[in-house]
This record gives structure tokens, C-alpha cells and sequence, in this order.
């Protein structure tokens, strides 16, 4: 990824769309709806092996609906995709990564 690259990806999850967009080192998943972001995952690509997560949040009327797992795993699953490992230093998203064993191999 050159810095300054934009790359938009979506993913589809059962309720909601999830999308991704990183700019040089700087990228995130979220959910958005009429311009606004609703939910986010904040990571930082320290090399072009690491994901650094930063910082999760979801907004009250997402709260209690599973969204900030799902974007976890959206997070997991493009690190899986691109052969990257993740350093989860937001509390959230390592409370959930090391709560599935399936998330481990992301490690």
C-alpha cells in the first residue's frame, strides 16, 4: 500500500454494512448511514504486516446490537485475507479477540 492510497472495501453482515477505508497508514471499519459514522474501528498499519487497533466505538443507537463485534471480526477477517497480524490495544477489541479461539491465529 503506497501512503495516500485510498481503498475502499464492504462487507456484508447479517444486519449491516460494514465498510473500510484506509488512507496511507491510517484505516477503518465502520458503519455509517446518511454521511454519518454510527460505529468505527481506528487502526493504524505500523508496518505492512501489523494492524495496530486503536480505538473502538459505536454509537448509542448501534449500542447492544453486536456491532462493535462485528467489527472485530470484519477487522480479523481482513487481516486473515491480507496475511496480517493484529495488536489489539484497544481494550475492547482485545477483550474480544481473546475471547474466541478463532480470532487467535491473528495474533
Amino acid at each position: 500500500m503506497n501512503k495516500g492510497e485510498f481503498i475502499t472495501f464492504i462487507y456484508k453482515t447479517i444486519h449491516m454494512l460494514i465498510q473500510h477505508k484506509l488512507v496511507g497508514t491510517k484505516g477503518m471499519f465502520f458503519v455509517g448511514q446518511d454521511g454519518n459514522i454510527l460505529a468505527e474501528l481506528v487502526y493504524t498499519m505500523s508496518s505492512p504486516q501489523k494492524m495496530i487497533i486503536e480505538h473502538t466505538e459505536v454509537s448509542d443507537e448501534l449500542k447492544g446490537k453486536s456491532v462493535g463485534l462485528q467489527l472485530v471480526s470484519t477487522a480479523v477477517e481482513y487481516a486473515r485475507d491480507h496475511h496480517i497480524k493484529i495488536v489489539p490495544l484497544c481494550p475492547f477489541a482485545k477483550s474480544v479477540i481473546d475471547k474466541k479461539p478463532e480470532f487467535q491465529d491473528v495474533l
